[in-house]
């Protein structure tokens, strides 16, 4: 509210910092108030005064549910009688939340899943269940023990309590051996996974939590030293896979993060537990910044109530339940694993507690009988088996794709050394008819990809794995004719789509003759004109057009006056695709296209210039300003003269930040234009002044950073 400029008074002003406060500010006249529920408190027995009769005061509520039906939010009514009340919730269908809309009313608005899905805000999520394959028993709890369970933070009077009400099904959930078929289930599922996300084990109490952790670090290490013993077996591409993992363990930190209490240390030491270590990590390291950080090695915690709700990691991908859980509770914590992140496709839950017999009563309500517009299937979360139909599906649109362009994928996958070589460098020629074609084809390709690694490390997986690599091969052939590949057409970011499983299939992305341009300068004009004749065309095309790109890009943003080249090769581009020149005379138009660039890329060195120096003088002298050589030569030596005076002087670190600093470089400039010849008029003066001084503060950061040192 404040950061849009709703609200203009201190915090400090319209934040309640008790009840006799938050009384005293709905007496007053505040535009905004700002309390929790909490605060509206009495003594016991007593009647919450009434504050004000004003009916146009509305009351956000977020996280609608439970306290907002309670005597907080009676008292609330009570003090308020006249207000309107708009509530925000997550979870407003919930079994045993549907108080929700008896309180706030009908919707105004519904955001529901699906809905979040479609727009790409969120990521779907699946379940594996892992109780069944453990043969875990898991007990059924009653009403009362969820209630127990749900009070989020336990203090030690509740976790005793709990472990008194539970009896013997606490046993069973905590049970010794139990606990370790967990962690080691926990370890091969987290380290085999292709897409090495953040992980959080939930746990059923804070000990639990402790122990759990313990147990994970056993058998890491024992995991760790099996696929040592691997590897030392192993050669090429699969000791290649061996050596990643072993190195994503090595690198991988885990933590505990549970709230602190009272006489934990005596309380977890009868427990035969040491919560020292972790409790000084907890107080002295920024775990939570850690956690979120996805280049941090802190990939693995365990909680039991803390960060379960609330609490957002983008880069967590995976949740592994091991309490009992239901309703809200249960619905906050899987929605740690569907925020939207880089290369995920979605979050998965492993549930080893066989809490999803819960879920599903939970969704029940969800469907149109609930009134609030949410189809059946529009759920949250689906069982891992949709995902694997999904990823069948997307095998089956690749090679439907490539039968339409003439490839036959079996044909390659059966085909041996130079053969295969060739009938793939055929299937790049193909899918590079058009640039539909290519765009198509690369997000069929790399959303397969996301899919299959989505599902590691089912052994279902293999049924794919073949189809997969050679789809990918194919996509990365492609990427390969870029430089610096640039898949911004593709939605999403990606890495390589290459890894160790696919070298392991006898694929390569060497191609029969060598089409990938790195430096248009080294162009053999020849050579390239021969394997163009050979029915590479569509290949060859695609090579220049990206290589020229590629360097294009780079000569505009050390010079900006060239953006007339820019214009030159979309405007080539755009007849091409209209038809209006076939792809010879495109070739052709290329060619000589890439001999004016290097020309243009020589320029500088002919003037006597440093690229630096070129583009100060291509912008005092463009658009073409009629001058002598003897005019030319006094502006190349104002361009020397300016740059060596702000770089020596002037540019000092973050000079942009600082009016004073960005002042003196502007002074510098006028103080050296005002050199220029005398064809330069003071309206053109004042003009280049402006201009340059553009150019200098888009292209110069300070202490010798530029984007001409970043391109050295």
């Amino acid at each position: 509210f404040a950061n849009s400029g709703a609200v203009t008074e201190s915090e400090k002003t319209v934040r309640a910092s008790s009840a006799e406060h938050l009384k005293r500010l709905l007496q007053e006249d505040h535009r905004y108030i700002f309390t929790l529920i909490q605060k509206f408190r009495v003594e016991r027995g007593q009647v919450y005064p009434k504050l004000s009769d004003r009916s146009d005061i509305i009351v956000i509520t977020d996280e609608a549910h439970r306290s907002q039906y309670d005597i907080f939010a009676q008292n609330m009514r009570n003090a308020l009688p006249k207000a309107a009340f708009i509530g925000f919730t997550g979870t407003p269908l919930m079994v045993g939340e549907e108080k929700t809309r008896q309180v706030f009313g009908d919707y105004i608005s519904i955001y529901n899943f699906k809905q979040a899905i479609d727009d790409e805000a969120t990521v779907p999520l699946y379940y594996e269940n892992r109780a069944a394959p453990l043969k875990l028993v898991n007990p059924r709890f009653n009403e009362d023990i969820y209630r127990i369970i749900e009070d989020a933070e336990l203090d030690e009077d509740q976790e005793k309590k709990l472990e008194r009400e539970l009896s013997q099904d606490y046993y069973l959930i905590t049970r010794d051996d139990r606990l370790e078929d967990v962690a080691k289930d926990i370890v091969k599922h987290f380290v085999n996974r292709g897409f090495l996300g953040k992980g959080m084990v939930v746990s059923i109490d804070k000990a639990t939590a402790v122990r759990m952790y313990d147990k994970v670090k056993k058998h890491w290490s024992a995991y760790q030293e099996e696929l040592r013993s691997q590897a030392r077996k192993e050669s090429g591409a699969r000791q290649k896979e061996l050596e990643k993992r072993i190195q994503f363990m090595r690198e991988t930190d885990m933590a505990v993060v549970i709230s602190q209490s009272q006489n934990e240390v005596d309380e977890f030491h009868k427990k035969g537990l040491d919560i020292l270590p972790h409790r000084k990590r907890m107080v002295k390291e920024d775990l939570d910044q850690k956690f979120k950080d996805a280049r941090d090695p802190f990939r693995l915690v365990f909680v039991c109530s803390m960060w379960i709700t609330g609490f957002d990691a983008p880069s967590c991908s995976t949740i592994y339940l091991d309490k009992p859980m239901r309703n809200h509770t249960l619905m906050q914590t899987i929605a740690r694993a569907n925020r939207v992140f880089g290369q995920k496709v979605n979050g998965l839950i492993v549930d080893y507690g066989d809490v999803f017999k819960d879920l599903k009563k939970a969704l029940a309500i969800y469907g149109t009988d609930a009134g609030g517009g949410i189809k059946e299937g529009d759920t949250p979360i689906k069982d891992k088996e949709a995902q694997i139909e999904q990823l069948k599906q997307a095998v089956e649109q690749a090679a439907a794709f490539c039968l339409e362009k003439g490839i036959d994928p079996s044909r390659i996958q059966s085909a041996q050394g130079f053969e295969k070589v060739k009938l793939l460098d055929d299937a790049v020629e193909a899918v590079l008819v058009s640039g539909e074609s290519k765009r198509r084809y690369l997000a069929l390709a790399i959303g397969l990809n996301k899919l299959y690694k989505a599902i590691l490390p089912d052994v279902r997986a293999n049924e794919f794995s073949a189809q997969r690599a050679l789809f990918v091969v194919i996509a990365e052939k492609i990427l390969s004719l870029t430089p610096k590949p640039d898949i911004s057409e593709v939605i999403g970011a990606i890495e390589s789509l290459l890894d160790e499983s696919i070298e392991a299939e006898g694929y390569t992305v060497d191609f029969e003759d060598d089409l990938r341009i790195v430096d248009i300068s080294k162009i053999d004009f020849d050579k390239l004109k021969d394997i163009f004749r050979r029915n590479r065309k569509n290949t060859v095309t695609e090579s220049l057009v990206s290589a020229i790109e590629s360097r294009l890009s780079q000569m505009v943003n050390l010079n900006r006056t060239r953006i007339d080249y820019l214009d030159k090769f979309q405007k080539m581009i755009d007849e091409y695709n209209s038809g209006a020149c076939d792809k010879d005379a495109f070739f052709e138009n290329l060619m000589k296209f890439i001999k004016d660039l290097n020309d243009e890329d020589k320029r500088g060195m002919k003037e006597g210039l440093s690229d630096e120096e070129l583009a100060i003088f291509d912008l005092l002298t463009k658009p073409k300003i009629k001058l002598d050589q003897k005019e030319l030569q006094k502006v190349k030596e104002v361009a020397r003269d300016l740059l060596k005076r702000l770089k020596e002087e002037k540019l000092v670190l973050d000079w942009r930040k600082r009016m004073q600093s960005r002042a003196l470089v502007k002074l510098s400039i006028e103080d050296a234009l005002d050199q220029l010849p005398r064809a330069y008029t003071k309206e053109l003066y004042q003009q280049k002044c402006e201009v340059v001084y553009n150019h200098i503060f888009e292209s110069y950061y300070g202490s010798g950073q530029s984007i001409y040192a970043l391109a050295a």
